[in-house]
């Protein structure tokens, strides 16, 4: 990943190290309350509210190369049961570690003349700059994989009736009767079928005209 460019001290996913210093062991813990960014989640599925809070708790940690920040995430998300399709709103708790390089040192915490000459190496790597680091990228990928990929209201939750869409937990006991696929189109002939169309379906003439046959015999 290439540098940071221009950190804004102001932005309150960006945190200022100064004050941690670079001696390898010194540490410091910080709390922050911040508001959720745009998309803050799986998006169409479940996530945080844009603008609501996300309580943050870190631990800053100084080593050779750079600054380990561990810490957890706390929200609320809301989202839709996958199954009856009602709203839902669960507790969030994300964990997260990950390190922040010095822009002029290599995994070992090497000083080197210039740090831009190996991308590739450089490509997943997150970078400190002015003793400033950007955590809002960290956070939303320890928000995706602490949130349910198909959250449900409840594990048991039955979801939707398949024939007319009827949550079945408001009616345990809903059901439709069932009706043999083979019979149905007959019985839908028959409700339409006339008296007089039944008898000749049934290989005899209306009961007027066997009555003048007998009498003419």
């Amino acid at each position: 990943m290439a540098l940071n460019a221009r950190l804004d001290h102001r932005n309150p996913f960006v945190f200022d190290t100064h004050e941690l210093g670079r001696r390898p062991g010194a540490l410091q813990r910080l709390t922050r309350t911040v508001d959720a960014p745009k998309d803050f989640g799986i998006q169409g599925v479940i996530g945080v509210p844009e603008g609501a809070p996300v309580e943050l708790e870190l631990r800053l940690e100084s080593v050779m190369e750079g600054v380990l920040v561990t810490g957890t995430a706390g929200a609320q998300a809301k989202g839709e049961c996958v199954r009856c399709l009602e709203p839902l709103e669960l507790t969030l708790e994300a964990e997260f570690q990950e390190m922040f390089s010095y822009p002029d040192a290599d995994e070992r915490g090497r000083v080197i003349a210039e740090p831009d000459t190996d991308a590739e190496d450089d490509e997943d790597r997150l970078f400190i700059e002015d003793g400033l680091f950007d955590l809002e990228p960290v956070l939303r990928d320890a928000v995706v994989l602490a949130l349910p990929m198909q959250p449900v209201c409840q594990d048991d939750c039955p979801g939707l009736c398949s024939e007319c869409g009827a949550r079945l937990a408001d009616d345990p006991d809903h059901h439709h009767d069932a009706v043999d696929i083979r019979w149905a189109a007959l019985q839908g002939l028959a409700g339409t079928m006339k008296d007089g169309e039944k008898d000749e379906m049934s290989g005899g003439a209306p009961r007027s005209a066997r009555a003048d046959e007998k009498q003419e015999k």
